[in-house]
């Protein structure tokens, strides 16, 4: 069977599912309410879990992951006609995560919160789903009161940020006319990075490297998902083969080929030999290697999409501060954007190869409004996409159930 009719085939089916007891959390039940022109989707869960979402064009469609979820029902008892939705698709990825598609007629913006148990009722996750060009009205009434006041015990964690210095100790990177070094110029801005994010509430940051030494770039990947990161981020300011190139730009991976010579050159330069495949980081050693193929698809195919909408948003942000050498998010093969399930992008902070750019990135001023920028743009980002139990997710919860 083809690797694409084997995905659909695990898609498409209502229930797809490994032992139960596999398991830390099961999806009992949904429920479907709406108005002229908001959607409300609660799926009733036996306890907490951790999610992630994120919507695809060419069909419209809203895909939800959740994490260490099972499926003990089914959505077939739903009622999704002039709903707005299609069909409601999932299947079983990773180790022990659900997947669940939402087939749209039209782009639809969500907005989703977790509920903990509460007046008789359990963990439920909520999906309000309104159309993309109309501001919702009140929702009506529903048959049970589902937006309550958000217990103050509810757990808030932080997000955790894992940012990467690229270069180090014996690799110094780039160098300017000046005798500029990449390795410096990066180390400066990731660690003033950090410190912007560990003085926000609700974030906490992890570098993979604090002082002048080398870190494999495979190592680099490891230490995101050590840390258990919700996003990665690679800061850089190389050279170009024109000393013309200047400019700031933003990269996510590409399974495929790269959107253009420049992220190309830059994903063969940063590469050198030290690649990974990304099959190992998924402990599929054990699966037939067919499924392990479609798994890893799933989730890197997931894991690309949210890194582009991140990359956006930190894009966003940089253009205020520098210009920008490329107005869209980039795509090529970097090895240290490969990690199979974390949220990962590469900055090129500038061009160090460039009198102009290189000049600025070795002043304070400049490095600190670079940092400031790159803060801007991920929090916007996780403001949009908070991750469960978060934080930024409890606040939002709080929000809702005052709404």
């Amino acid at each position: 069977m083809h690797r694409r009719q084997l995905l659909n085939l695990l898609l498409v089916s209502p229930l797809f599912t490994l032992p139960l007891g596999a398991y830390a959390t099961q999806i009992r039940n949904a429920r479907l309410w709406r108005s002229d022109d908001k959607l409300r989707l609660v799926f009733d869960l036996s306890g907490p879990v951790q999610y992630k979402t994120f919507s695809l064009t060419s069909p419209d469609r809203l895909i939800i992951d959740l994490s260490g979820a099972g499926l003990s029902g089914d959505f077939s008892q739903l009622a999704l006609k002039n709903s707005g939705i299609t069909s409601i698709r999932s299947g079983h990825f990773g180790k022990s995560d659900t997947r669940i598609v939402l087939d749209l007629v039209e782009p639809m913006q969500l907005n989703s919160f977790v509920l903990p148990p509460q007046d008789g009722q359990g963990h439920r996750l909520v999906l309000d789903l309104t159309n993309a060009t109309r501001a919702p009205r009140q929702i009506a009434a529903e048959p049970a009161p589902l937006v309550t006041p958000v217990d103050k015990a509810h757990p808030k964690r932080d997000i955790i940020v894992v940012v990467d210095p690229g270069h180090g100790g014996k690799d110094p990177g780039a160098i300017g006319s000046k005798g500029q070094r990449e390795k410096d110029v990066v180390l400066s801005i990731a660690q003033l990075l950090a410190k912007r994010l560990k003085r926000e509430k609700g974030f906490d940051v992890k570098l993979v490297r604090n002082d002048d030494f080398f870190v494999p770039l495979r190592k680099r990947v490891d230490i995101a998902r050590q840390h258990k990161a919700d996003m990665f981020i690679s800061v850089h300011a190389d050279a170009a083969p024109r000393l013309t190139a200047s400019g700031a730009s933003v990269y996510a991976l590409s399974e495929g080929g790269a959107t253009s010579a420049t992220a190309r050159f830059m994903a063969q330069r940063e590469n050198g030999a030290d690649l990974l495949g990304a099959t190992t980081l998924l402990n599929l050693k054990d699966k037939d290697p067919m499924l392990a193929g479609v798994i890893l698809d799933m989730s890197m195919n997931a894991t690309i999409a949210s890194s582009l909408q991140l990359g956006s948003s930190v894009l966003g942000s940089l253009q205020n501060i520098t210009s920008l050498h490329q107005k869209r998010v980039e795509q090529a093969g970097f090895a240290v954007l490969k990690s199979p399930d974390v949220p990962s992008i590469l900055v090129e902070t500038g061009f160090i190869s460039n009198a102009r750019d290189a000049q600025r990135l070795v002043t304070a001023r400049h490095q600190q409004a670079v940092a400031d920028g790159l803060f801007e743009g991920l929090k916007r980002y996780f403001q949009k996409n908070p991750p469960m139990n978060s934080y930024m997710a409890w606040v939002q919860a709080q929000k809702n159930s005052q709404a």
